[in-house]
């Protein structure tokens, strides 16, 4: 499976496990900044890592902090290897814009169709910096 998403913010291409999350999250509270684990209690997928993942994100639930919480993820190093949006979300990628402006490596930020996200699921996802995807079992 391979398609060309279009870039939203550019990056480091990446590889990783995908993490097609099943519903919207919050970063501020719904991500641990220092672990990169889905802390919400409530998400569905609960303990899981977004840390080196492809992240494919169905949507994300407000808050004006997401920006600082993954501009912590990406100075601690646990940061997905790629953000896969189904639409743009101005403060969540503020904080890549931010973090490259600090000088540091930040992952691609991708917009794809979300009726595309459940081809990647259980996959293994190489994101060039064009913004192509390619898939392995």
């Amino acid at each position: 499976m391979s398609a060309v998403a279009e870039i939203l913010v550019p990056g480091s291409g990446g590889e990783g496990a995908a993490l097609v999350l099943t519903a919207p999250i919050s970063f501020w509270g719904g991500i641990d900044p220092k672990s990169g684990r889905i802390a919400d209690v409530r998400h569905p997928q609960h303990g899981e890592t977004i840390a080196g993942r492809v992240l494919f994100l169905p949507g994300t639930i407000g808050s004006s902090s997401a920006s600082a919480v993954l501009m912590e993820l990406v100075h601690n190093g646990h940061a997905p290897a790629a953000l896969v949006l189904h639409e743009p979300d101005a403060i969540l990628l503020l904080g890549l814009i931010v973090a490259r402006e600090m000088g540091w490596q930040t992952p691609l930020a991708l917009r794809l169709e979300r009726d595309a996200f459940e081809a990647y699921r259980s996959k293994r996802v190489s994101v060039a910096a064009n913004g192509a995807l390619t898939t392995r079992a």
